[in-house]
């Protein structure tokens, strides 16, 4: 197999009992039993691009971890871009450390790739092939197959997957396999919800061969939420918490740092207690949501003013 095939087996996931295809049209990405997660809480973020989804996924690791939990936070974005904030650098990708062995992954030690970041989160960035060039998917796994081999997830209680933002290939699909929860940041706009909708029926067609469950969705720089709360009625999706449009959580990101680092301020500390009680939340577990997503053409009618 080329290094970036995708695999052309039907998808095999975690539900023993249920096994088929999963949608005409969806990409099936295969995953081997010997290559499931284990016992940790494993959760999947998702949101359109450019919505804040790697800023989430970051302060949620340190909150996690700040409740004295061990946490693993994969980036599953090529821009390789969403642990600066946990280890202050852009870390060097599983597929950049891959090249220098020539793709012999046993030539490979957890420090040429796993990075710790703030509090003893362990940052790993996947990377990607080159844009549309491969399969995202194909690197996922193989990031995951590689902390197996290391014997890196035996000891982790949560791993986030902080996923790309298109609903495009296996890189979007191939956490799904692995991932118990899904969660979506969205804003109070028609563009974000119209793609968490998007979204949510992906997560929907994967969850009849896969564990994965929604498990809610994050409010993000929104000062108000009255379109998401409204959509979100209409379709059985759940706010799991809301973050407003802080210039404190944008500096973080220029300080290369996560909020619980910047200056105490009555809006910071609210948002540190916010991603703090979002962390506990998720670990004491969500019902799953049986959130029902709308046809294209339906939200397009339902959201916005008449």
């Amino acid at each position: 197999m080329a290094l970036f095939d995708p695999p052309a087996a039907p998808a095999i996931g975690r539900r023993r009992d249920t096994i088929g295809l999963d949608g005409e049209g969806s990409v099936q990405v295969q995953l081997d039993p010997k290559d499931m997660i284990g016992t940790a809480k494993v959760f999947a973020v998702y949101g359109k691009g450019g919505i804040g989804k790697s800023t989430t996924s970051s302060n949620l690791s340190a909150a996690f971890s700040l409740l004295g939990k061990r946490v693993l936070q994969i980036g599953c974005d090529p821009k390789h871009d969403s642990t600066f904030t946990l280890t202050k650098k852009l870390m060097p990708t599983v597929i950049d450390v891959l090249e220098t062995v020539e793709f012999h992954a046993e030539e490979l030690r957890p420090e040429d790739y796993m990075f710790e970041g703030f509090n003893g989160v362990m940052c790993v960035e996947a990377g990607g092939p080159p844009a549309g060039t491969g399969c995202g998917g194909y690197v996922v796994g193989q990031t995951v197959k590689l902390l197996k081999q290391h014997h890196l997830l035996e000891e982790t209680d949560v791993v986030l997957f902080d996923v790309l933002g298109d609903v495009v290939c296996g890189g979007f699909a191939a956490p799904l396999q692995h991932a118990e929860s899904a969660l979506v940041v969205a804003s109070n706009d028609f563009d974000s919800i119209f793609a968490m909708n998007r979204i949510m029926a992906a997560i929907q067609a994967k969850s009849k061969n896969y564990a994965v469950r929604m498990a809610g969705m994050i409010a993000n720089r929104s000062a108000a939420t009255d379109e998401i709360d409204r959509f979100n009625e209409a379709t059985g999706l759940k706010r799991l918490a809301h973050f407003p449009d802080l210039d404190a959580i944008r500096r973080s990101r220029l300080k290369k740092c996560t909020l619980f680092e910047m200056d105490s301020t009555p809006e910071v500390d609210a948002a540190c207690l916010e991603y703090k009680r979002l962390a506990a939340q998720l670990w004491a577990g969500c019902e799953p949501l049986d959130a029902k997503p709308m046809k294209d053409r339906d939200i397009f009618e339902f959201l916005g003013f008449e």
